[in-house]
């Protein structure tokens, strides 16, 4: 039973710390650095809108929690070498599942709008599908050096 317990609590705690660390791509999430600054408005209509995948990647903590959960939950059966055997097969198969969780949770729906400009240029912009658009309407573009984002 004890056994049980500890690979329950390994599983949880991976996913938790996994799940800290994606960042957002979204049109109405700012970053400190991004307050304050002036940013150039483009007009522009909606011409096709896309669902997409946006994948963060990863950092590696998944793995090394995993890693480090699963070597303590393995060491914990058998005695002797058996524990040391266990311990380097539960890191391994810790580390598996700490990698695959935290791919999991890095993956978000995003919308990748075309848009044309007022000067009838096309553009195309990614950002997370927190917003809803359709072809037709009417949008601003914000854009600063680094990011555009598509607002209502």
């Amino acid at each position: 039973m004890r056994k049980v317990l500890m690979v329950s609590a390994a599983i949880v705690i991976a996913t938790s710390l996994s799940a800290c660390v994606t960042t957002s791509t979204s049109g109405s999430v700012y970053r400190p650095y991004q307050t304050q600054n002036e940013m150039t408005v483009r007009m522009a209509v909606v011409e096709q809108v896309r669902e997409v995948t946006i994948a963060q990647g990863n950092s590696g903590v998944g793995t090394l929690t995993g890693a480090a959960l699963g070597n303590i939950a393995g060491s914990s059966m058998g005695g002797g070498r058996g524990s040391t055997a266990t311990g380097i097969v539960g890191a391994v198969v810790g580390g598996i599942v700490g990698h695959n969780i935290e791919s999991q949770n890095n993956m978000r729906k995003g919308l990748e709008i075309t848009v044309r400009l007022d000067n009838g240029e096309l553009r195309a912009i990614t950002q997370d599908a927190d917003e809803m658009f359709r072809p037709g309407e009417r949008v601003r573009l914000l854009s600063d050096r680094r990011t555009t984002r598509v607002s209502h």
